[in-house]
């Protein structure tokens, strides 16, 4: 192999590793040096956003062990797809961890939609089960419910169904929303 076939070769693995390098740094799991702040600020603003909008969910809250609200979800595809945020998990409105979740999407979709949601943790068990699952997934143990349900849920709700989920948007409530397949993975900071 001639001295020039070699650099080019090298030039054009350094500039393959390179590219994967910055590609894998972006996917890192941490929320990094001031994301955590960030991410409280947003999860404020989404149980705000909440509160204020749906008056019930103050009352369902405080009725929780733990909420564990998701800002920003942005999913997208184009036949197949995927859906990625951050968000904590509060205690006593108290964040004691971050969460990333992701979903894989199969079947008919085209274009992106983002929505927030919160997990509201109606009993003590639900909420251990959650925190020490290492990739704890959304499935036929949750119940939607509508944000003006809110307080109204009682008793026998809960012993149904100990994971309530809210599913909205800007404009409100999202429609036939579904958490299922959705996996949860605490981010160490």
């Amino acid at each position: 192999m001639t001295e020039h076939h070699s650099n080019h070769w090298n030039r054009r693995f350094f500039l393959a590793a390179g590219g994967a390098g910055v590609m894998l740094a972006g996917c890192g799991n941490g929320v990094g040096a001031n994301g955590g702040a960030r991410l409280d600020a947003r999860v404020d603003a989404t149980r705000d956003f909440l509160f204020n909008r749906y008056p019930g969910t103050r009352e369902l809250a405080a009725k929780s062990y733990g909420v564990l609200y998701m800002p920003l979800i942005t999913e997208a595809g184009f036949g197949v797809g995927g859906a990625y945020g951050q968000g904590a998990l509060r205690i006593n409105d108290v964040t004691v961890d971050y969460y990333s979740t992701a979903k894989a999407t199969f079947g008919f979709q085209i274009g992106a939609q983002q929505y927030a949601h919160a997990l509201f943790f109606l009993t003590e068990a639900a909420l251990g089960d959650f925190r020490r699952s290492p990739g704890w997934a959304a499935g036929a143990d949750v119940r939607y419910a509508t944000p003006e349900q809110g307080g109204s849920l009682g008793k026998e709700t809960t012993e149904l169904s100990p994971v309530i989920a809210l599913v909205f948007g800007q404009s409100g409530l999202i429609a036939g929303a579904t958490l299922a397949g959705t996996k949860y993975t605490r981010i160490i900071p």
